[in-house]
């Protein structure tokens, strides 16, 4: 009855989010082309085996077919758990879905324990039957089950209906206090599309410029979980985009941001803060191949960095300090983009966004003026910080001693007499986990000749060793080697050679990256 129960609840559940139940085959490998028949039939299967287990006649059969299912899912899960994937296991569709793990595995094996059991007690072990009783029911009796049956039905549809239309009007309210907000209602004009209020006041939307960014901790699409700090990692400006899965305009600009990822990956960190479930935000995040998406539970962190709606966007400076006002609407956002990716491009140049306070003329201590507006930028004025050039080919490697993953310091130096590729990582980073899987296929079978690998990783040690690399992993939060080499973002690698000199240029992204470890075009 136990697994009776499991098995329907899946199957109705997984019926009533039939779109997501075939993404969740196809991130656990399923081919696109199969996902949607057995999206579908998968859980008619599961109410067949249901169904089955119910009377004692059929308990026997329908053990088998439950002990089949949660074998085939223990060995899904197990593979991507083998690969280092944690794909959204949709086991009860919206009831509940989190990435698959250790604890799902065990929970399958428990319930293939059952199933185990009642196969092993035999065709006539399964005891009494669970509806024998009701042949026992006189006419009304029976007519009255019946009527009790299609009563609770209906109220249960009921409160269905009730719980998703009032989440509906919430998400509503939501929407309209944002655009209550944005039309100034009770005395203001809407806003102007720089992301200046209205009625000519100087004083910009979202935090204060140079003030310190609010930190955050959020989940992304897969389980991950990603922060501020992380972002930052890099060494690059982040631009935070607030959206919204029901936002139409939002929907509208998911095609230019992901088009921004790719474009500007080297130069500035794009993420995406969205809200709802993984499963609204996943398959608009594929189609466009959006990174670095996470999820707030409800508005907070829109509301600490006082964001009114969405689509809105804002800067924060590679210090961690806000770098612009906020950017509503989507001209706004798309002038944002521009004028940051402008500014990036010139070393200690102030991003001159709208509503943004000039700073004040000052000695960065390079000597150069701002090419824009003739000013010398001080750093410590929010200016981008330029990074180092890093060392160049056959110079001494800048040293590097950190903790890796266990606490014991790990010396560059212990290198030396062998090739070493130094990644600069970050789990947290979408590129890096797209690039996680050839890494470790490398790590397998790595080419003969090929060099030693040392990774230099920001992130928490439990992200880090979630990973499951073989190679040594240190910790590196502040980015502070990566910028001695001159690494700009992540994933970014360089060799160097036996003798601790530097043997290539900096590679970025994965196929550089992958060709440098493979040795082929660099001696040492």
């Amino acid at each position: 009855m136990l697994l009776a129960f499991v098995l329907f609840v899946a199957a109705v559940t997984k019926l009533a989010d039939r779109k997501g139940s075939r993404q969740a085959l196809v991130d656990f490998g399923v081919p696109s082309f199969l996902a949607s028949p057995l999206g579908f039939l998968l859980p008619l299967i599961e109410l067949a085996a249901a169904a089955a287990l119910i009377p004692a006649g059929t308990a026997w059969w329908g053990a088998i077919g439950a002990l089949a299912l949660l074998l085939l899912f223990i060995v899904g899960i197990g593979i991507n758990l083998a690969r280092g994937r944690k794909p959204e296991c949709h086991c009860f569709g919206q009831l509940h879905s989190a990435p698959a793990g250790w604890s799902t595995l065990v929970r399958n094996g428990a319930l293939a324990a059952l199933a185990g059991l009642v196969v092993w007690q035999g065709y006539d072990g399964a005891g009494p039957s669970a509806v024998s009783w009701i042949g026992d029911l006189s006419t009304a009796q029976g007519a009255s089950l019946m009527v009790g049956a299609v009563v609770l039905g209906l109220v249960g549809a009921q409160w269905w209906f009730i719980v998703h239309l009032l989440r509906q009007n919430g998400r509503l309210l939501v929407r309209l206090e944002a655009l209550e907000a944005g039309l100034g209602v009770g005395g203001g004009g809407a806003p102007s599309p720089n992301g200046s209020p209205p009625n000519g006041s100087q004083q910009p939307l979202g935090l204060p410029v140079g003030s310190r960014a609010p930190t955050f901790d959020l989940s992304g699409l897969y389980g991950e979980t990603l922060t501020l700090e992380a972002l930052r990692a890099g060494g690059k400006p982040v631009v935070l985009l607030f959206s919204d899965p029901n936002c139409g305009p939002c929907t509208a600009m998911l095609p230019e941001i992901g088009r921004w990822q790719k474009e500007h990956a080297e130069k500035l960190t794009i993420s995406l803060i969205s809200r709802g479930t993984p499963e609204e935000n996943k398959s608009k995040s594929q189609e466009h191949g959006l990174t670095q998406v996470l999820l707030q539970k409800d508005r907070e962190v829109s509301e600490a960095y006082e964001v009114r709606g969405t689509p809105s966007a804002l800067m924060v400076r590679p210090d961690g300090t806000v770098g612009s006002p906020v950017a509503g609407g989507a001209e706004a956002i798309r002038e944002l983009r521009e004028l940051v990716t402008q500014a990036v491009q010139v070393p200690n140049r102030v991003p001159l966004l709208p509503g943004a306070p000039d700073p004040a003329p000052a000695s960065n201590g390079n000597g150069g003026p701002c090419p824009k507006c003739g000013k010398v930028h001080a750093n410590g004025n929010g200016a981008a910080q330029a990074m180092p050039a890093g060392p160049k080919v056959g110079e001494l490697a800048p040293g590097i001693k950190l903790e890796d993953l266990e606490g014991k310091t790990i010396d560059l130096t212990d290198f030396k007499g062998s090739k070493t590729l130094v990644l600069f990582w970050n789990p947290g980073c979408g590129f890096c986990q797209q690039m996680l899987p050839d890494l470790k296929e490398w790590e397998a079978n790595s080419p003969e000749g090929a060099p030693k690998l040392l990774v230099v990783s920001a992130g928490t040690e439990e992200a880090n060793k979630e990973m499951g690399l073989r190679s040594p992993v240190v910790l590196d939060q502040e980015f502070s080697v990566g910028r001695s080499f001159g690494a700009s973002g992540t994933p970014s690698a360089v060799l160097i050679d036996k003798e601790g000199k530097i043997a290539s240029g900096l590679a970025v992204g994965a196929p550089a990256i992958l060709e440098l470890a493979g040795a082929k075009k660099v001696e040492a």
